[in-house]
């Protein structure tokens, strides 16, 4: 089993691909100490340094990442679906998502 994914915490939403993934693939996520986290099927290619969905997340939903929302899901994102620009907007530029400070 390729180790593919890195989370910074076992709780986040997204977690970094840490080589270039391929859709069909089963990969093994870990935190950055080594610790198990899930084996997920990719279903989308997604690039080195790429987010990968760890669960599933409606539109709307903030995006946890370093254990703090880094962002809101614009559109509904799939478990193992590739995770950027396209899917994902900044709560940093985003003062009627700005909920997260309130959090």
């Amino acid at each position: 089993m390729k180790k593919g994914i890195l989370l910074h915490e076992a709780t986040d939403d997204v977690g970094v691909a840490v080589m270039d993934l391929q859709a069909g693939e089963e990969i093994e996520a870990l935190t950055l100490e080594g610790t198990p986290v899930m084996t997920l099927k990719v279903i989308e290619n997604v690039p080195l340094g790429h987010k990968v969905a760890m669960r599933a997340m409606a539109a709307g939903h903030h995006v946890q990442e370093y254990g703090r929302s880094i962002g809101y899901a614009a559109q509904d994102i799939p478990f193992g679906a590739h995770v950027h620009v396209h899917n994902i907007k900044s709560l940093r530029w985003a003062a009627s998502k700005a909920k997260v400070l309130e959090e």
